[in-house]
Order: structure tokens, then C-alpha cells, then sequence
């Protein structure tokens, strides 16, 4: 099951509290506190799983809590650390605070992991308080507690170029041909339920990575059709690849081009601003829209989009196709950035224990 979007409690663990202890040893008359400090609380962080491309291992539990901290002992010694708390996600997942929209983290890198909830600081023992004029402190601090809250976790996947297009326009048809993947073909509405990934190899030692992605419907932009799920997956994509059906019973080319274009423009302005390539699809069957292709083409090339014309059986349309592509690719990495960089906000450090209250005393 494809599952890219999660809402979850995290707790991050509590420090441990510092130990109030004296020195008691033989001929030591009067042994001075020697209480140790807390152990850290530990953290809950996510990261990066390769093997991992949906968030389905995460579904089975709805809160995840991380160790809390041991306690602090006698002789100074310090409690030991919570274990920290390690989610794996696929490439590409991003997380967020669910009541605000806080951004915690943004993987878009192998191996990269982040903390989205940090653990408390441990309590400090009564070793800490001695003064002057208070040489046996009584007392000891409470280890901090770890920060709990509901989390929103959204997975957009990570691709080169993305295949736009209405049901069965051949998206799937496409990404089987070039690349290794392998989504289900059927001649009927939503075969695709779910993004694939299929790596396209270009000679010996280049390829790129493209998307299929769900059909499209009219209303898309407002959630038709689970259209906000499935057109967010394209916002990280370099180039658009909108396919165009001309035997298409339900719409011409025409108005097949400025709906698809509609949806992609009034749901983000990331989509807005994306390159885009028209790709009319089966070339080997007969229809009797050529007029309407020609005005489109015509069109197309008057406002400088390039555009193809392929079939599963034309090989040589194919990997022009493919080269093209790899092309634009290379020339886009360097012109652009794929996004606005949306950077996590970063929780703010502990409360310095220096600054206890305790410490006055």
C-alpha cells in the first residue's frame, strides 16, 4: 500500500533528575555532597531510509516516545542518556508541526536525518549547588521535560521530470518503455494510483529519474480527484511532461493542453513557474484530430515549448525524447534551483541549567 501522508504524536524523552548524595567514606568525618546529574532525554529524529519509498512502515502506531533519562547518582556519577528515537521515511518526506504548519524537516538528501523533537536536558545533582555558605545543599533539580506534540508527515517524490496528463493518456505506457519501472496498464480510468519512479539511463553512464504520476482531473487544484496529493508530488520535479491523448473521446487537444495547464497554475505557483513539454502519445493509432494537433503544434512552437510526438512502437521518437530531456535536465540544474529552499525551523536550545533558580539559593 502507498501511503504519503501521516499524522503522528512524537515525545521526546525527559531528562533524568539530578541525585541529591553525600560522600560517605570511612575516616572522611564529613564527606560533601557529591550528587551526580541527569541523563538527556532522548531525542525523536527522522531520516533518510533508501530501501523506503512510501510511508507505510510508520502507519502502524500513532504515537512514538523516545527513552527518558535515568536518574543521577551518588559519587558523581551521571544517569545515563535516554535512547534516542530514529524514524525512517523515503526520500523526500517533509514533516510538520500539524497545528501550526511548522516546517521540522525536509529530506531531500540521501542520509540525511533530523531532529523534530529534542529531548530534555538532565536535572543537575546537588553537587552543583554548594556554596560558601551553603556547603550540604538538600536539594536537586528535576530534569527537563521532552516536547510532545502532533505531527503531520507529507511525501513528495523526488524526480527529474514528472508525467502530467488525464487518465490514460499513456503516462505509465511511457515510463515502462524508457526506464525499468513497472506500474500496471489498463485501458481504464485512475490504472495508476500511485507514483512510480523509473530511472531512463542515457548512453552507458548517464540517466535521470521520471515520475508517473496519477491522472489529473478538472478540479484537480481544489481536490478533485485526490488532486492535492497527487499533484503536490511534481512540485520537486525539474520539468513538466504534459501528455496529450489525441484520440481522447471526452476533449480535443486544445482543450486537453489549457486544462491540464490550469490545474498544474492554480495549485502552486512552484507549478506555475515549472518548464513545461507537450508529448502527444499514441502516434500509432489512428484519429481523426490531425487538424487539431497541427493548430496546437503551431501554437506550441509560437510560444517556444517544445513538443514531441511518440508512440510505444516509434524507438527512435523514444530515445529522442530521452536525450532531449536529459538535455533540458543538465541545463536546468545549472540555471535554477528545483524549489524555494524551505528550510525546518530549528527548536531553540534548553534553558541553560546555569541560569536555574536553584543556583541563587
Amino acid at each position: 500500500m502507498f501511503i504519503d501522508e501521516l499524522k503522528l504524536y512524537v515525545q521526546s524523552g525527559t531528562g533524568g533528575n539530578g541525585c541529591v548524595s553525600f560522600r560517605r567514606e570511612k575516616y572522611v568525618a564529613r564527606g560533601g555532597p557529591d550528587g551526580g546529574d541527569g541523563g538527556k532525554g532522548g531525542d525523536i529524529l527522522v531520516r533518510v531510509a533508501p530501501e523506503y519509498n512510501t510511508l507505510m512502515p510508520l502507519r502502524n502506531r500513532r504515537h512514538y516516545r523516545a527513552d527518558e533519562g535515568k536518574r543521577g547518582q551518588g559519587s558523581n556519577m551521571t544517569g545515563a542518556s535516554g535512547k534516542n528515537l530514529y524514524l525512517d521515511v523515503p526520500l523526500g518526506t517533509m514533516v510538520r508541526e500539524f497545528e501550526t504548519g511548522t516546517l521540522l524537516a525536509n529530506l531531500t538528501k540521501p542520509g540525511q536525518e533530523t531532529i523534530i523533537a529534542k529531548g530534555g536536558q538532565g536535572g543537575k545533582g546537588n553537587a552543583h549547588f554548594t556554596t560558601a555558605s551553603h556547603q550540604a545543599p538538600m536539594f536537586a533539580q528535576e530534569g527537563q521535560e521532552g516536547k510532545g506534540l502532533w505531527t503531520k508527515f507529507e511525501l513528495k517524490v523526488i524526480a527529474d521530470v514528472g508525467l502530467v496528463g488525464f487518465p490514460n493518456a499513456g503516462k505509465s505506457t511511457l515510463i515502462r518503455q524508457v526506464s525499468s519501472a513497472n506500474p500496471k496498464v489498463a485501458d481504464y480510468p485512475f490504472t495508476t494510483l500511485k507514483p512510480h519512479l523509473g530511472v531512463v539511463k542515457v548512453g552507458d553512464w548517464d540517466s535521470f529519474v521520471m515520475a508517473d504520476i496519477p491522472g489529473i482531473i478538472e478540479g484537480a487544484h481544489e481536490g478533485a480527484g485526490l488532486g492535492h496529493r497527487f499533484l503536490r508530488h511534481i512540485e520537486r520535479t525539474k520539468i513538466l511532461l504534459i501528455l496529450i491523448d489525441p484520440t481522447d473521446p471526452e476533449r480535443n487537444v486544445q482543450q486537453t493542453w489549457e486544462s491540464i495547464n490550469h490545474e498544474l497554475t492554480k495549485f502552486s505557483d512552484i507549478l506555475d513557474r515549472k518548464k513545461r513539454i507537450a508529448v502527444f502519445t499514441k502516434g500509432d493509432l489512428q484519429h481523426n484530430n490531425h487538424d487539431e494537433v497541427l493548430a496546437l503544434e503551431k501554437q506550441l512552437q509560437s510560444e517556444d515549448v517544445p513538443h514531441y510526438s511518440i508512440s510505444s512502437y516509434n524507438l527512435d521518437a523514444l530515445n529522442t525524447l530521452v536525450y532531449d530531456l536529459f538535455d533540458m535536465i543538465s541545463k536546468e540544474q545549472k540555471e535554477m534551483p528545483i524549489e524555494p529552499v524551505e528550510e525546518p525551523v530549528s527548536d531553540p536550545e534548553p534553558d541553560s541549567l546555569e541560569n536555574d533558580p536553584l543556583d541563587e539559593i
